[in-house]
């Protein structure tokens, strides 16, 4: 695992020095703190910072080259499948300098060119710089496991007329002109050029309150991109453009197989995800949260590995908050060597520290207990497994249960939807608590009247539309006017309207939530310490399985992730296969009306605050009004504006 740098360029006035590379490879040290590497030449300059995990010799250094130095790459993630890979470049002739997995990547493109992308499976961001040709490309993997970020000069197209082809999940785009590319793994390393401008894009403000993050391809802020996954670029005489690599048929449900049959071919390529994972020349261990997913994972690595594998959870006071126990349960079931951390989390340490490693506003607060598991995980092991992807691929989240509901009542005539939940709504009594089941039926009433999608978007926005006008200064809403927050959803669907809706927002939220909210909150947290974390039920394999798999192996009754829960019950005690999914939190409700009072406050309604032009004073003191005297749980909200004016002062 790295951190990786860079730019090309034509032409007199984009050259990129040494001095400027080395900081921008530099401020990302923590993805790689055992090496550094850099080069330049005419019109291209790498930077690579190196966490050794394969080949830790000198051999696996970078930028690595092949044998006749026509091309160059600087790589940050693991290919899993590079030993068979490896073995077949052998047999076609290849003669290799190093046992690791970068060199295959090189010899993959001598072989194939663009198409080298086909054959890797892992987590990656790529860049390739082929010298004959004064060609650069850049990729990321599939599922959006590892970040990508760019900026073409001059300035890419604003939000208002830009040419991302957003049609069927793919985010295309074609540029002239483009005398210089810069690229890196981390935003930060893109603003240590001193001529790269900070002007926030009002679009991507706008998606942040929405979403709780900025969606992919933007970023917070103008003309500067994120990479999409399955997505690879290509630089060469000034020509830039933007191409899908990957997409599964999510429009094909595949329905000659019986349960029976999707169980072992499930089970088949969990196993082998979960083998080639383990693959390392350093420590690896497990996330054990007691839940389906991780359980699973810890469950296979032990039954793999002849000695006691080392898994780790975190624990809090308040109970609605805490899994310990379960975790527990399961490390004495399987035989590791279980650690855990039981934490009252020092915000005023750990607030200054994410909002430096995220770059972004990002207001998951899930971020919070991931980086302070991963602190204390570094400090045992190198390499570290985790169950995420199964929610999204096996529809285990509970608000699946509330899309597939709506669903059904969507058949229903507009007026009669509208007249049940004006009658409906009154008779469900209030509630301050955010996950209570009184608070979700109001809110799943609220959406009666609303497509499908619309629907969704109303469940899970922090800051829904009726809520963002409120907040919105006029100058603020006339700058976002016209722009529609629900358009990132409407084209990770676009590719998938043949399915039942349940379906298809399972297959949303895996091409939007699961890259630009789960994987950017582990992966940020997890390089901040320098820990490698791997995803077994993110194979791409099981994620083309999951795109064919009929609903029905899904969802049964009131559980999710039925087809898991019933492949692996060998590894589930009852009690853990019957849980309800918990969710990885913090209580902030209870910050906010306590340790953080104050300082969330003061921070909101400060004078810096109150004077950039985009939220309404007044809006805000209601919010915070309502939070301290239990009227209402903003706690999600108030966390987001909080993260982001933090963010501000910091950026």
């Amino acid at each position: 695992m790295c951190g990786i740098c860079g730019a090309v360029w034509s032409g007199v006035g984009g050259e990129l020095g040494l001095s400027v590379l080395d900081d921008m490879t530099d401020i990302v040290s923590h993805r790689g703190p055992d090496d550094r590497g850099t080069y330049i030449d005419a019109g291209v300059a790498l930077g690579h910072r190196r966490l050794s995990i394969v080949d830790l010799t000198q051999s696996g250094r970078q930028p690595m080259h092949n044998e006749n130095k026509t091309i160059y790459i600087v790589f940050n993630g693991e290919i899993y499948n590079f030993e068979s890979l490896r073995r077949n470049l052998i047999s076609a002739g290849c003669r290799f300098k190093s046992t690791s997995d970068t060199e295959v990547i090189i010899y993959l493109y001598e072989r194939h060119g663009e198409n080298f992308l086909a054959y890797l499976n892992g987590m990656f961001a790529i860049a390739i710089w082929d010298v004959s040709n004064r060609r650069l490309i850049l990729a990321r993997d599939r599922l959006g496991k590892k970040p990508l970020f760019y900026r073409t000069e001059p300035e890419s197209c604003s939000r208002s007329n830009c040419d991302f082809l957003q049609e069927s999940t793919s985010y295309e785009k074609n540029q002239n002109n483009v005398q210089r590319l810069i690229f890196a793994s981390e935003l930060k390393s893109i603003l240590a050029i001193p001529e790269v401008p900070r002007e926030i894009d009002p679009y991507s403000l706008d998606d942040y309150l929405t979403y709780q993050y900025v969606p992919h391809p933007h970023t917070i802020f103008r003309g500067i991109f994120k990479l999409p996954p399955a997505h690879y670029a290509v630089w060469q005489d000034g020509n830039f453009c933007v191409k899908q690599y990957w997409k599964p048929d999510w429009n094909y449900e595949d329905k000659k197989f019986s349960l029976d049959d999707w169980k072992e071919q499930l089970r088949e390529l969990v196993v082998d995800s979960v083998r080639l994972r383990m693959r390392s020349d350093v420590p690896v261990g497990a996330f054990l949260s007691g839940g389906i997913d991780s359980s699973i994972t810890a469950g296979i690595m032990q039954q793999i590995n002849p000695q006691p594998i080392h898994t780790f959870s975190i624990g809090f006071e308040q109970k609605e908050y805490d899994e310990s126990k379960y975790a527990k349960q399961l490390a004495d079931k399987f035989g590791t060597i279980h650690h855990q951390f039981n934490v009252t989390p020092d915000i005023d340490d750990l607030l200054p520290r994410l909002i430096w490693h995220y770059d972004e506003p990002f207001a998951d607060s899930s971020a919070i207990p991931t980086m302070l598991l991963c602190e204390a995980t570094r400090r045992e092991v190198t390499v570290v497994l985790s169950g995420d992807g199964g929610d999204e691929m096996f529809a285990g989240y509970d608000r699946y249960h509330a899309v597939k509901y709506g669903g059904i009542l969507a058949i229903l005539p507009l007026f009669l939807r509208r007249f049940l939940a004006e009658k409906l709504q009154p008779l469900i009594p209030a509630s301050t608590k955010q996950r209570s089941i009184l608070r979700r039926g109001k809110r799943f009433l609220e959406t009666l009247a609303m497509s499908p999608l619309e629907s969704y978007l109303q469940w899970i926005a922090i800051f829904n539309r009726k809520r963002r006008q409120q907040l919105y200064t006029d100058d603020f809403a006339l700058r976002v006017s016209g722009y529609d927050s629900l358009d990132f959803l409407r084209c990770a669907e676009s590719g998938c309207l043949g399915r039942d809706f349940c379906s298809r927002i399972s297959f949303v939220d895996m091409q939007t939530y699961l890259p630009c909210d789960i994987l950017t909150k582990v992966d940020v947290a997890s390089m901040a310490y320098g820990l490698e974390c791997r995803a077994p039920l993110l194979d791409y394999r099981i994620a083309e399985l999951s795109a064919r798999l009929p609903l029905k192996y899904k969802m049964v009754g009131r559980y999710g992730k039925y087809i898991l829960r019933d492949t692996f019950r060998d590894l589930l005690p009852p009690n853990i296969e019957r849980r309800r999914k918990m969710g990885f939190g913090v209580p902030i409700d209870h910050w906010f009306r306590n340790e953080l009072k104050d300082k969330v406050r003061d921070t909101l309604l400060d004078k810096r605050s109150t004077e950039r032009g985009y939220f309404k004073k007044n809006y805000i003191q209601t919010l915070l009004n309502e939070h301290f005297t239990n009227k209402f749980d903003h706690a999600y909200r108030i966390w987001s504006l909080f993260v982001l004016e933090l963010w501000m002062q910091s950026h």
